[in-house]
């Protein structure tokens, strides 16, 4: 009974053994069917470093390189015999995977071309797309860097983003941008759109194109623009820069600091001509000093002299300074819009005072009699005809009246320069008249209702 059960064990013993070998043999066998089924081209023989970059191009990852290059049977036992067949249209082979890029109404060449590999490696690369080279520099193959030589340089590209601003492969718009004028830089400059669309008066080249001051690329001024103002500023503005080249007199914050930027924004303003502050406030910015002149005469503090005096000048009651100055520039001293004489004495003509003649009456220098004209006058005997109109030693307006402000009625001055001299005015105001007694003459009075005589 024993001796049955040893014979026993052992023939279990070796019918188990036979089925692992069996098992065995069956596993290794679909082993080595599954690897000749899955074979692939990247081995140590064989295209060893294709995968060993950065970014591997999805069918390299994967082995299946059937995908692109078709079935070649033989090829791995006999590379020299069996050859994969040319790709004689790149872009076809793309577009089985990626979509057609050929759908827009811009094409970069490339795609157009059907040129993929002009820009992309189709294995794989250490640059993100499979590109060829890094950022900007695959578009340098083509394009020329010299666009970017400029001492500022935009963002993007100093640093090969071309793509930030340029759709590469199609675009509805023109030089594959991908978004129309300034449309595109507001992607990025959030902030001056922000304030743009707040704004009530908007330059119109920021409205429409930014690119018509600043260069998208790179330019020799700040901020890439391509010229500094005025310069850039009458490449538009024509009939201002027609004015400049005419006038005697240019206004002195054109030729220092901004130039055309101490006054205007390039932007937007909610000031009409994009001013940067009101017109008045804009002013007495910088004329809240006093300025010396290369040849010895000064421009007074203006807001000193406003709040010293406070009878003001029509046009500086309502904050109009360009009423009598023109803003840019002039044909008559201190930037005035007319002729308005700089000196004590004038022979008298109706045009030396085009400024004043602006608002006032030309005939209150015209009539010698008046009642109605003026209040300047002794009986009905017109005082300004008298002083005013002679044919030699007539009298300016500015013998008498201060053209911004005064503490006198009528803008009457305190005195006037007249050579070194301070030379006095001395007036007085009565209920019908008045008197005054200058260095010029002794006291002399007048009355509106009861006519004076005077010595």
């Amino acid at each position: 009974m024993r001796r049955e059960r040893i014979v026993l064990l052992i023939v279990l013993v070796l019918i188990c053994s036979a089925a692992v070998i069996f098992s065995g043999t069956e596993s290794h066998s679909q082993e080595k069917k599954s690897a000749e089924n899955t074979v692939s081209c990247i081995t140590a023989k064989c295209h060893a470093d294709i995968n060993k970059v950065k970014y591997v191009h999805g069918p390299v990852g994967e082995g299946a390189c059937d995908k692109c290059h078709g079935e070649a049977k033989g090829h791995i036992e006999n590379p020299k015999k069996f050859k994969f067949k040319a790709i004689e249209d790149i872009s076809k082979a793309c577009y089985s995977c990626h979509d057609n890029f050929k759908t827009k109404k811009f094409i970069h060449s490339p795609v157009e071309e059907g040129e993929c590999t002009s820009c992309h490696n189709p294995h794989g690369s250490d640059y993100k797309f499979q590109m060829v080279s890094k950022g900007g520099e695959v578009c340098f193959e083509c394009h020329d860097d010299e666009i970017i030589k400029g001492k500022w340089v935009h963002g993007p590209a100093a640093v090969g983003g071309c793509i930030a601003c340029h759709e590469p492969h199609v675009s509805d718009y023109e030089k594959n941008l991908r978004a129309k004028g300034s449309e595109l830089c507001y992607m990025c400059h959030t902030d001056k759109a922000e304030s743009i669309q707040q704004a009530a008066f908007v330059h119109k080249p920021v409205s429409e194109d930014c690119a018509s001051c600043h260069n998208p690329h790179s330019a020799a001024k700040e901020f890439m623009l391509e010229a500094g103002a005025p310069e850039l500023c009458v490449g538009c503005h024509e009939d201002i820069k027609n004015q400049l080249s005419n006038v005697s007199v240019k206004h002195g914050a054109i030729d220092r600091d901004k130039s055309c930027l101490n006054c205007h924004d390039a932007h937007m303003s909610q000031i009409a001509k994009n001013l940067k502050m009101e017109p008045m406030d804009l002013c007495l910015s910088c004329h809240n000093q006093e300025y010396k002149r290369e040849k010895g005469e000064s421009v007074a503090n203006i807001t000193k002299w406003l709040a010293e005096n406070t009878d003001h000048h029509g046009p500086i009651k309502q904050k109009d300074c360009s009423g009598c100055h023109n803003p840019h520039g002039s044909n008559s001293f201190r930037i005035l819009r007319n002729d308005y004489p700089p000196t004590f004495y004038k022979p008298f003509a109706v045009e030396n005072y085009n400024l004043c003649f602006g608002c006032h009456e030309k005939t209150i220098a015209l009539n010698p009699d008046t009642t109605k004209l003026t209040n300047f006058r002794n009986g009905s005997q017109n005082l300004h005809f008298l002083h005013v109109n002679k044919a030699i030693k007539g009298r300016t307006c500015r013998a008498c009246h201060e053209t911004h402000a005064s503490n006198f009625p009528k803008h009457i001055r305190e005195s006037v320069p007249f050579g070194v001299w301070d030379l006095p005015v001395n007036y007085e105001k009565t209920e019908s008249g008045g008197s005054c007694a200058p260095g010029c003459h002794k006291i002399k009075q007048y009355d509106r209702v009861k006519k004076v005589t005077n010595e």
